[in-house]
């Protein structure tokens, strides 16, 4: 990739729901990082994790569109932010159920409980670690629903879950039903939940791949310019 530079310009490409052929058609948050990374254009790139790219384009699209323009400056965050550390998957569904959790509808609480409990265990497994320990995130944000964090610790005593099953069917659903639940939840405010939750995320994968924040903010000028004139400017 080019040389890169630290700030971000002030222009701001207009993102918008959904898929697009090309980026005369528009453009969501994957779309424009396949752009800036020189792939084939794809909402699918090669350049970012499989499941950090999948909340990615949930966040694009349960955005309002008065708020997505304040997605596009993490778009070079996560270019670059791939690997095979089981604990990436494991990671971004963790922070999604936890943002989601205190702030989801009642019926919605138990099942974020249950997926913070689950991928906490996946992640004690995969670093070898107490089985029941949790961090304090996850302990903040269980104790802010007491009932739901009861039942769902009553639910999960007996399953015998693995850090492999969590990451092939759990997780992406995890993903979903935090976004899903946050976008529709009674809060002041859910697009910037929303973004909070992303980022989030990409610091988790980047901390896991040892990629500094400094560095995640760099992006080329010129390239920047070029997915404007493409893809129209936000306001």
């Amino acid at each position: 990739m080019p040389a890169r530079h630290s700030s971000v310009p002030e222009l701001i490409p207009q993102l918008s729901r959904g898929k697009h052929r090309n980026p005369r058609k528009g453009a969501c948050f994957m779309e424009l990082a396949s752009f800036l990374a020189g792939e084939r254009w794809s909402d699918h790139p090669a350049c970012t994790h499989p499941l950090l790219a999948g909340l990615a384009r949930l966040v694009n699209d349960h955005t309002s569109d008065a708020g997505r323009s304040d997605l596009s400056p993490l778009v070079p965050s996560v270019i670059g932010l791939v690997g095979d550390d089981p604990r990436i998957d494991v990671q971004v569904a963790l922070g999604a159920a936890r943002t989601a959790l205190p702030v989801v509808a009642a019926e919605r609480q138990r099942v974020m409980a249950v997926s913070v409990l689950a991928a906490e265990r996946a992640l004690a497994e995969l670093e070898g670690a107490v089985p029941d320990r949790l961090s304090p995130g996850s302990h903040e944000a269980l104790d802010r629903v007491p009932a739901a964090a009861e039942w769902a610790r009553r639910f999960t005593e007996d399953i015998g879950a693995t850090s492999r099953g969590f990451r092939r069917h759990a997780a992406a659903n995890t993903v979903r039903y935090a976004v899903t639940g946050v976008a529709a939840a009674c809060i002041p405010d859910p697009d910037a939940a929303l973004r909070d939750m992303l980022a989030a995320a990409i610091a988790d994968a980047e901390g896991l791949l040892g990629r500094s924040p400094e560095r995640a903010q760099e992006i080329d000028h010129e390239e920047w310019a070029a997915a404007c004139r493409l893809t129209g400017v936000g306001v």
